[in-house]
Parts: C-alpha cells; sequence; structure tokens
C-alpha cells in the first residue's frame, strides 16, 4: 500500500492537527478574556460594604419598660419598637377578630416565641409619612396605637390600620433576637 505525504495511506492523521491546535489555543485565549471582562462587570453590581453594614439594626430592648416605645432607625427608616403592657396585649389579643382592612393578629404581628416586643417601621402606608405615638405625649390616634398627621390614618396598639386612607398595616421587618435583651432588624 502506497503511502501518502502525511504518513498515512488515507490522508489522515491520528491526534489532533495543527490547525485544531490553533482553534484550541485561540478559543481559549478568548474565554480567558471574556472572564477577564466579565469579572469586574459582575462584581461591580454587588453592595457596597457601607450598604451591607446598613443591612441589619441592632436594638437593644433591655431599658424598655412595659408600656414604653423607642424610635431607631433601620435603612433610614424610622423603626418603633415597643414593649406593650399586659393590658395593651390583652386589647390587641380582644381585636384579633374585629373587621379590619389588613387583618393580622397579634402573634403573626409579634412573631415567634416573642411575647410582647413590637417592632414596626414607622412609615404610613398611605404615603409614607411618620406616624405620631412611637414618642412620650405624642397623639396616639382614637385606637391609642399611632396616629399619622398628614391624612388622618388611625392604627391600634399593634400597628394595624383601624381607620383613614392606609391601604395595610405598619410593616413589621424581618427581626430575631440576637440576645435576650438585643434584636436584630434585617
Amino acid at each position: 500500500m502506497a503511502s501518502t505525504v502525511d504518513g498515512t495511506a488515507d490522508g489522515t492523521q491520528d491526534g489532533v492537527r495543527r490547525r485544531d491546535w490553533i482553534h484550541i489555543a485561540a478559543l481559549s485565549t478568548a474565554g480567558v478574556g471574556g472572564a477577564s471582562v466579565l469579572l469586574p462587570l459582575v462584581s461591580q453590581m454587588a453592595p457596597t460594604a457601607d450598604t451591607l453594614a446598613a443591612s441589619t439594626t441592632d436594638v437593644d430592648v433591655s431599658a424598655i419598660e412595659p408600656g414604653q416605645s423607642i424610635k431607631a432607625t433601620f435603612r433610614d427608616q424610622p423603626l418603633f419598637v415597643k414593649r406593650m403592657t399586659a393590658e395593651e396585649i390583652a386589647e390587641a389579643v380582644a381585636d384579633d377578630g374585629a373587621d379590619m382592612r389588613d387583618p393580622e393578629t397579634l402573634a403573626e404581628r409579634l412573631g415567634e416565641g416573642n411575647a410582647d416586643i413590637l417592632v414596626n417601621l414607622g412609615v404610613c402606608t398611605h404615603l409614607g409619612c411618620v406616624p405620631l405615638g412611637a414618642g412620650e405625649g405624642e397623639d396616639k390616634g382614637e385606637y391609642d396605637g399611632y396616629f399619622c398627621p398628614c391624612h388622618g390614618s388611625h392604627y391600634d396598639v399593634a400597628g394595624r390600620i383601624r381607620k383613614g386612607p392606609a391601604p395595610t398595616n405598619l410593616a413589621v421587618p424581618e427581626f430575631e433576637f440576637a440576645t435576650e435583651s438585643v434584636i436584630r432588624v434585617g
């Protein structure tokens, strides 16, 4: 059998040809170049360190007496933290079955394993005003909870909308007890 120039009888060569090697090298170089361009693009979309630091807020609740509220800040929004009295808890539980625009029980608003610490974002759900009622001597509205002076929304002691234009209850952010006396919001 006569042999051809490339050394095989049928004109093919075993293994990787020179042209295949050039294609593999070019595609590999393009892949590395593409990854080096794509990596900074994707990493610049990650949140910055100051944003990550603001993603949670720790609030010490050990000094809050029953019936007292404090104001804090969470993600540049007011945060109301209240230790409810036994009377306020009884009033809120009695109202759990009341006809409400946004029905929610007190237990759902307090969260699992929490008996008396109410955490609400202090932003009215109508147009974003800050309701009164968390500070000493502020108007608490008709339901002894929170009152939005901008458009007249009244919230009960558990932050549930009872009267006025607000469509939903005051928002309860995610929170957990980091220790017995500190809650971590966010």
